[in-house]
């Protein structure tokens, strides 16, 4: 029986809006696939023959690109060279595929995959150039992209540095690595760092990278990774002080100095998006329509009640009215506050909508809390008692007994 991934590979091909030249080509990619055994490989060498027998195929490019993916799965790096390339011809200034054609490509070290390598990573980082001159809708979509393009033009400074210096130009290297590091620290570039300097007949300044990559707080290292940094470390600094006497002095800075790093990291972020790596419900700040500010966390001591709902939701109109009578009922009450919570990705849509339905504009936007409370339906009402804890919540609504069920559960809150 062929794999979920099989399958999905084989579908992805056979349902696309191109179709092949002819009946015989048609039944041969049918069949290609229909033979191909259970692994992404086996379907890679069934693809293969296809194309062997049908170089001009229609397909032909919907098929490499399923091949690189295929490549990338099996990390199989010489096809992911042969079909990142290929398809590098035809969208030259696709992030991922840059990204994984040079790291592939730095895997042989050579001359002459080192200059190519090279030139992908430049590309590499003038694509994220481009990219960081798209527009966003919020905070969060900007605080987004601005940790994924930091993140991705921190590795493409690495590749640049490891592929310099494979062509011998160590101080340009080095240079690409400390770029790279402060641009976004992780444990690769630190490594990086370490790695020149050690070849620059510099291994007691290459120590402390070393300590930094064995403690800095990288959640994409792998436990055996982190286990060959510590190896690592222990082996440079034996070999420079003859033990490891005063190790921990070095690890115990190496902390310091990588937590201050990253703490500094996520207040810029977070100046960006205020709910940049924010876990906790309540530690939300969600924006208003006009872009003021309010802390979930300012309610605390309240009943906070959350109606979650979009522009587009039908059941979300009818529910509309009856929440308000439920607002009516604690319109005295300053220790029970109810927010109303869009979660349009198009934030355009709704003051139009609002207006047209004669709604309230007290409304803020979800700004990544739906995510945080796994709101995946609408309406939805999520109930906070005063500690800032979820007290409940309603997926959806009964109409004729919603006002008295959301009635009950706030007074029992209050209660709290």
């Amino acid at each position: 029986m062929k794999s979920l991934y099989t399958l999905l590979f084989a579908g992805a091909l056979l349902a696309g809006a191109q179709t092949p030249k002819s009946d015989a080509e048609q039944e041969a990619l049918r069949q290609a696939v229909g033979e191909a055994g259970s692994s992404p490989m086996e379907m890679t060498h069934a693809l293969e023959g296809y194309l062997a027998k049908y170089p001009k195929a229609a397909r032909r490019n919907d098929i490499e690109l399923a091949l690189l993916k295929a490549a990338s799965e099996a990390k199989d790096n010489r096809r992911v060279v042969l079909y990142g390339e290929r398809v590098l011809q035809r969208e030259p200034a696709d992030v991922p595929i840059l990204e994984s054609v040079t790291r592939a490509l730095l895997l042989v070290d050579d001359k002459a995959n080192a200059e190519k390598a090279l030139g992908y990573g430049r590309r590499l980082e003038q694509a994220l150039e481009a990219l960081e001159k798209e527009k966003t809708s919020s905070a969060r979509e900007e605080g987004q992209k601005r940790e994924e393009i930091d993140r991705t033009r921190g590795k493409a400074l690495v590749y640049q540095a490891r592929a310099l210096g494979n062509l011998s130009k160590l101080t340009e290297a080095l240079e690409r690595a400390r770029a790279s590091y402060q641009t976004y620290p992780t444990s690769e570039s630190a490594r990086e760092i370490a790695r020149w300097l050690d070849r620059s007949g510099k291994p007691e300044d290459a120590l402390p990278y070393l300590a930094d990559a064995f403690m800095i707080d990288d959640p994409r290292r792998s436990e055996a990774e982190r286990t060959r940094d510590r190896a690592r470390l222990g082996e440079a600094y034996r070999k420079v002080k003859g033990s490891e006497a005063g190790l921990g002095d070095l690890v115990l800075a190496a902390y310091d100095r990588t937590t201050a790093q990253l703490a500094e990291r996520r207040l810029k972020l977070r100046q960006l998006d205020p709910n940049a790596n924010v876990t906790n419900p309540i530690e939300f700040t969600l924006s208003g329509l006009k872009g003021d500010k309010l802390a979930l966390a300012s309610l605390k001591g309240k009943v906070l009640i959350l109606d979650f709902w979009a522009t587009w939701c039908g059941p979300c109109r009818g529910q509309h009215p009856l929440y308000d009578q439920v607002k009516q009922r604690f319109k005295s009450r300053s220790d029970v506050v109810f927010l109303s919570v869009n979660t349009d990705e198009d934030h355009g849509l709704v003051e139009p909508f609002l207006d047209e339905s004669k709604w309230s504009k007290d409304v803020y936007f979800e700004d990544g809390l739906s995510a945080a409370l796994r709101v995946s339906s609408i309406p939805t009402t999520v109930i906070f008692g005063k500690r800032g804890e979820v007290f409940g919540r309603f997926n959806g609504y009964i109409p004729e007994r919603f006002v008295d069920m959301l009635t009950e559960r706030i007074q029992e809150a209050l209660k709290e």
